[in-house]
């Protein structure tokens, strides 16, 4: 199970000056190319306070100068491992174009405003599943959580205003480093990593070994 990746050289005189903006140009050729479904689609890993690391794809929702944006229970296994310890890795698998963005941050929440912005573009049914479901926590039978749902449909049909859950809403992850890993054939990728030791410190690029 073995594939030689072909493309063209990935070299620093092809970097923006800032990893924000080349997340956003590889964005833009992934998300409009058609190759991929859901390229918005990330792992996020976190760890316990003992260092026991979990991990999940969830779909990032918003990037800008600042950092990453999903949303999630706070409540959730990440929503508490990210309370009790904030460090963070993304990874945008885009395996179809030999391309991968890896992140590594620190997760902030986003402010309750911001939240409900976005709590109102879901569509009516995600509104009531943010309430269904009592994410990360064990259930009976997948028909209890179908229960819950019905009745939450009952008191808020389609057209009803859903209010947004208080523990359900924002994290934004603040990177301190963005590594750009592009495949080559003979696994002689090219590596190049954005580092910074500080958000007011200037980013410093760093080429790695594959």
């Amino acid at each position: 199970m073995r594939e030689q990746y072909r493309s063209e050289d990935f070299t620093e005189k092809d970097l923006a000056a800032d990893p924000m903006d080349q997340f956003a140009h590889w964005f833009r050729q992934v998300a409009g190319g058609g190759a991929l479904h859901e390229p918005n689609a990330m792992v996020v890993s976190t760890a316990d306070p003992r260092g026991r690391p979990s991990s999940r794809t969830v779909l990032l929702k918003h990037y800008d100068a600042r950092g990453f944006v999903f949303f999630t229970n706070y409540g959730s296994r990440k929503g508490r491992e990210l309370t009790a310890n904030p460090y963070a890795s993304l990874l945008f698998p885009w395996h179809p174009l030999a391309r991968q963005v890896v992140v590594t941050g620190t997760a902030v929440r986003v402010g309750r405003e911001e939240t409900v912005a976005y709590f109102r573009t879901r569509p009516h049914g995600s509104q009531l599943g943010a309430w269904a479901s009592d994410q990360s926590t064990v259930i009976g039978s997948r028909q209890e959580l179908v229960g819950r749902y019905e009745e939450l449909a009952a008191r808020y049909p389609e057209g009803e205003k859903v209010p947004a859950p208080p523990q359900w809403g924002g994290f934004r992850v603040v990177p301190d480093a963005i590594e750009f890993w592009q495949g080559h054939e003979n696994r002689l990728h090219d590596r190049l990593r954005y580092v910074r030791e500080s958000p007011e410190a200037d980013w410093r690029v760093e080429r790695l070994c594959p």
